[in-house]
């Protein structure tokens, strides 16, 4: 499936969206720097990575470097010029097109999130749970974080992921943006401001590419 704010303008950016816990906080935000882009004369595609959302693949069975090369191919399918990688998604921007990595985050830092998430769950249910065997269990057979069924290709890969700027890519910060990051809330949030700055960079930079 493919959230598109699609006109055939000449500057289409292919949106490499958060993933797992960080997908659900920052869905509404992520919307709302598409639609402002839109606003600006700018086309935006958002695919869905295979296994989330309405992908009918099992999300077990995915790997990172599966969804790299779907991110890829629908980057040549839509005829995308741009990428806008956010959060873990720019661990699998193609690297063959210009664009913006926002908040980039890397599969280790994700990881020990999820899995410090896990144990302290397991923790107030009286569960005694440990990093390091739920290191083990995700290498040998994946583990289920947050309600996301890893698989343990996916594990191994994300333990030693750190995102990469291509040329023609540039990071964007959070302190670029303003106020903490979304993904750092409790439920999934929205801020127009944070949206409006992060949109308004995206188009001055491709302005100051066209010149």
């Amino acid at each position: 499936m493919l959230l598109a704010l699609d006109r055939g303008r000449d500057v289409r950016v292919l949106v490499c969206p958060a993933w797992f816990d960080e997908a659900n906080k920052l869905r509404r935000f992520t919307v709302e720097v598409m639609r402002r882009l839109d606003r600006a004369g700018i086309d935006s595609l958002l695919p869905d990575l295979p296994g989330c959302n309405e992908s009918l693949a099992p999300l077990q069975n995915q790997t990172l470097a599966g969804w790299r090369s779907a991110m890829a191919e629908a980057g040549l399918v839509l005829g995308a010029t741009h990428v806008l990688a956010i959060r873990a998604g720019a661990l699998v921007a193609p690297s063959g097109l210009p664009g913006w990595h926002y908040a980039a985050q890397s599969g280790p830092k994700m990881l020990r999130g999820m899995i410090r998430a896990r144990t302290i769950a397991a923790r107030e249910a009286g569960i005694a749970d440990s990093s390091e065997a739920l290191n083990a269990v995700g290498r040998s057979h994946g583990l289920v974080l947050g309600g996301w069924d890893i698989g343990p290709a996916m594990f191994r890969e994300l333990e030693r992921a750190e995102p990469s700027l291509a040329p023609g890519q540039s990071d964007i910060a959070q302190s670029a943006i303003g106020g903490p990051g979304l993904w750092l809330r409790a439920e999934p949030a929205e801020d127009a401001g944070q949206a409006d700055r992060l949109a308004a960079l995206i188009t001055e930079s491709v302005g100051k590419t066209a010149r």
